[in-house]
């Protein structure tokens, strides 16, 4: 028994001390935001509009207000009857009609390439979610990367604001995964609820493979890449998504956000099982030894109590519900990417789409 126990505390400490430099690593190494310049040439914000968000006229007056000078709004729905169109007209946004020539692709990527198919005229194009809040000069602060030209997007991503109970709050600290992918190089995507780039970057070719894709943000992030080119991630823009989630509106999000990131990444898959997989085991062991044998395991928890910390600041004074969430969330990501890899098909604003990778 003693043999056993001196074997499992060796084998805990291994995964303790890769957590551990995971963890304090994600803090050194955090990549500090660049100053750009300015980036004065006509920009194109593209509102792609399915039904009603949560505070979708809150969310569209925020947007109108970045239309000015350079920066032109366009909100684009999916038929002429869309619930969102009142909410729209009273935000006072002109909107057209997504073109039925794409049919390969999701509802979200259609609208994008109706827009940018009709508004050609402009040098660089935004996408901002309908149900995506900004503050003052988002645009302006996610554009501004674009003057580098070793720049292929540029990208926010949101605090998941709870406007319900546990389940909402569960939406917030499971993004804040993203955030700390965003803040390294190497881990860093395109979060397609507020993504930019330059006019060049979607050239004839790369238009006709963005049509075919479900995901707008994976087809810009596979673009960008091939051709050499760097994504920069903006935290300035302080943007938020509202949510009021149940149980089964989170995992019908969760799983569908999970499925679509193996899909573009299948390493992700791998990874995440073995990271989430030894944080929950050394949760599960630290917890255990302490009380069965000696106060001394408590130190197994101590890559648990960092991202812990790391959590209590991003989460914006919500504090209600983190600590038992924190105890239980490595387990849902597990959930989710058992669930997400043997996915065939997601379900997304009411219709279906079958998983298959264009790249």
């Amino acid at each position: 028994m003693e043999a056993f126990l001196l074997l499992l505390t060796a084998f805990l400490f291994l995964i303790w001390t890769g957590l551990l430099g995971i963890a304090i690593a994600g803090i050194i190494f955090r990549e500090r935001q660049r100053q750009y310049t300015s980036f004065y040439k006509k920009i194109l914000v593209i509102v792609p509009c399915k039904g009603i968000d949560l505070t979708l006229q809150k969310n569209l007056l925020a947007i109108k207000k970045e239309e000015h000078g350079n920066v032109g709004v366009v909100a684009v729905v999916d038929k002429k009857n869309d619930e969102s169109i009142s909410a729209i007209r009273e935000a006072g946004l002109d909107f057209i009609v997504s073109s039925k020539h794409y049919k390969d692709c999701s509802g979200k990527v259609a609208a994008i390439c109706t827009a940018i198919e009709r508004f050609r005229e402009y040098s660089a194009y935004v996408i901002i979610d309908s149900d995506v809040e900004c503050s003052r000069d988002h645009v302006k602060s996610l554009v501004a990367p674009l003057s580098d030209s070793k720049i292929g997007i540029s990208t926010a991503y949101p605090y998941f604001n709870p406007t319900g109970g546990f389940w909402s709050h569960l939406k917030m600290a499971w993004g804040f995964v993203g955030n700390g992918m965003m803040e390294s190089k190497t881990t860093r995507f395109g979060w397609g609820g507020s993504i930019a780039f330059r006019k060049e970057l979607i050239g004839k070719k790369e238009f006709a493979l963005l049509s075919k894709a479900i995901s707008d943000d994976m087809a810009l992030v596979h673009i960008a890449k091939k051709k050499g080119l760097g994504i920069a991630y903006v935290d300035k823009g302080k943007i938020r998504v509202n949510v009021k989630e149940d149980r089964k509106s989170f995992f019908e999000w969760s799983t569908r956000q999970t499925a679509l990131s193996i899909l573009g990444n299948r390493r992700l898959l791998y990874m995440g099982i073995m990271l989430y997989s030894a944080q929950a085991l050394l949760l599960v062991f630290g917890i255990s030894l302490a009380v069965a044998t000696s106060p001394y395991y408590l130190i197994l928890l101590l890559p648990f109590a960092i991202n812990v910390f790391k959590a209590f600041k991003r989460a914006r004074g919500k504090f209600k519900w983190l600590l038992p969430i924190s105890l239980i969330i490595n387990f849902i990501f597990l959930w989710n990417l058992a669930k997400a890899s043997s996915m065939k098909s997601i379900c997304w604003r009411g219709r279906i789409y079958p998983l298959k990778n264009p790249f």
